[in-house]
């Protein structure tokens, strides 16, 4: 395979990846708004807004973004592992960002932004290898 063609499939899986992302942040951000609507704390109703993204993002990720080399058994167990310290950089950055003021929903969306790289990275090379 070539260089080049490798590197477009780098850059194809990534788009792939924003626009599942896309779908898993509107779950998130859906459920988070509901929860903060409800009065749970604002980490908490994130949490629970990222369980939702989760699942859209697995299944789409799965199915649709990339090419899995192992079943879905062993994908979702990776996958869970990953969401966990996933899980975790959100609430942290997020509560960090809170304490420093932002804007919580700014906040939210610089913590998406700031985990879609890192998190293509991990699904490519270890979740869906």
């Amino acid at each position: 395979m070539s260089e080049n063609t490798r590197a477009t499939g780098w850059i194809a899986g990534f788009v792939l990846h924003v626009l599942t992302g896309v779908l898993a942040v509107l779950a998130h951000y859906s459920l988070m708004w509901v929860a903060l609507s409800a009065g749970m704390p604002p980490v908490m109703a994130s949490s629970a807004g990222f369980s939702a993204g989760a699942l859209v993002r697995f299944l789409l990720s799965y199915t649709r973004v990339f090419v899995p080399t192992i079943g879905v058994p062993s994908a979702l167990l990776r996958f869970v592992a990953a969401l966990a310290g996933q899980m975790l950089a959100n609430a942290a950055l997020l509560a960090l960002f809170i304490r420093l003021e932002l804007n919580l929903w700014l906040a939210q969306v610089l913590v998406t932004v700031l985990l879609t790289v890192g998190n293509y990275l991990v699904y490519r090379l270890w979740v869906f290898r």
